[in-house]
């Protein structure tokens, strides 16, 4: 049965569905979600490129940062979590990095994996092969209550939670539904907050909209990020993400909202004639929305975090040495070099992965140390 079937099923059974519904099960329905159906989705294959998809750059610097890391814990072993770790290529690249030129480091990693997709989970004892002593764990869910003792890292994560989709008219606040019309065809509906879940996201938040705006909420990023922070002992949470800081989120200059969906390397933001992009065949394209950064930070430091530093991706990177390491020869091909090159031109040119990602790091019950990634401290644009 397609997914666009199932919907259709549950709205006759339910009624119009939240947006955050139809978009959880357009991404995690277990057999026909978008991410349950393959185990990669970026990449040139793919619908949409990652820092990942660049080559083993990006996962090279953070294992210069998480080896930082675990020499201020001053711990024997180093818990790496990687949650939405996909078939574990980020984990594999750093442990690789690990591995060549910092071998005591690579020894004292217990990776764990976290992913909810079985495609992606399926993929990764292959992925990590060379690796497998440094695995411990995969499995769908974070770590139970205050067992990691080292880093927690999730790379574009929290754009991938589904969001409720808000709108302002002048009749009041409404919510945007998902409902079948006549013909089958998926469209979208206003009708009241669908919980007071969403109520109470907006009021904690003062989150303020006039008539005519459209904005995304994602009370499950939140809610993610007090259980990461739960999760750990002590240790570091690096999350790695587009966003933006709550006043420029909920502002004329987003108006219209982030919500964004990927197919085939094109991108889609707005509605077009007749239909809405992220209605079009669910299950077979990615559906994002950018994060809020202030309540990522607010609330991780309300369940015991530090905040130490939110920056562009591309000074978290210059700090660690990125510019310096772009120009390390790896081997005799010279096309292999400008390849590795043009990559970390890739990771940190403005206007692109350098500009719109963003590097969130907090520490909890570590103290506030001085890591080399953030020698930027808080600077973003």
């Amino acid at each position: 049965m397609p997914l666009a079937e199932v919907i259709r099923q549950r709205i006759r059974d339910e009624g119009p569905l939240p947006f955050a519904t139809y978009a959880k099960l357009a991404l995690y329905h277990p057999e026909f979600g978008y991410y349950a159906r393959a185990d990669q989705r970026s990449g040139r294959a793919g619908d949409f490129f990652t820092s990942v998809d660049l080559g083993p750059l990006f996962g090279e610097m953070l294992a210069v940062q998480c080896a930082e890391m675990w020499r201020h814990l001053g711990t024997e072993h180093f818990d790496l979590v990687e949650a939405g770790a996909g078939s574990g290529r980020l984990s594999r690249d750093l442990l690789d990095a690990a591995a060549c030129h910092d071998r005591v480091f690579y020894e004292a990693v217990n990776l764990h994996l976290v992913e909810r997709s079985p495609a992606a989970s399926a993929a990764q004892a292959k992925t990590l092969a060379h690796h497998k002593a440094r695995l411990v764990s995969t499995g769908p869910a974070l770590p139970p209550r205050e067992t990691i003792s080292g880093a927690l890292l999730a790379n574009e994560l929290l754009d991938a939670l589904p969001p409720h989709v808000l709108m302002m008219t002048d009749d009041g606040l409404h919510e945007v539904y998902v409902d079948s019309d006549a013909s089958g065809a998926l469209v979208e509906r206003l009708g009241p907050l669908s919980s007071p879940r969403v109520q109470a996201h907006i009021d904690e938040w003062k989150i303020v909209l006039q008539p005519g705006w459209r904005v995304e909420i994602a009370p499950d990023a939140v809610d993610w990020v007090r259980q990461a922070v739960d999760s750990m002992q002590c240790g570091f949470l690096i999350l790695i993400d587009y966003g933006h800081e709550a006043n420029e989120l909920y502002s004329p200059s987003h108006a219209t909202g982030t919500l964004a969906t990927y197919s085939q390397h094109r991108v889609e933001t707005t509605t077009t004639a007749g239909a809405q992009p992220w209605l079009i065949s669910p299950g077979s394209r990615d559906i994002t929305a950018h994060v809020d950064l202030t309540a990522v930070r607010k609330t991780a430091e309300s369940a015991g975090a530090i905040t130490l530093g939110i920056l562009d991706q591309t000074y978290f990177l210059l700090g660690l040495g990125a510019a310096e390491r772009a120009d390390t020869q790896t081997d005799a091909n010279e096309i292999q070099n400008i390849r590795r090159r043009l990559a970390m031109k890739s990771l940190l040119i403005p206007g692109g992965l350098g500009s719109t990602q963003k590097v969130m790091i907090f520490a909890k019950h570590v103290g506030t140390p001085a890591l080399s990634g953030l020698s930027y401290q808080i600077r973003t644009t």
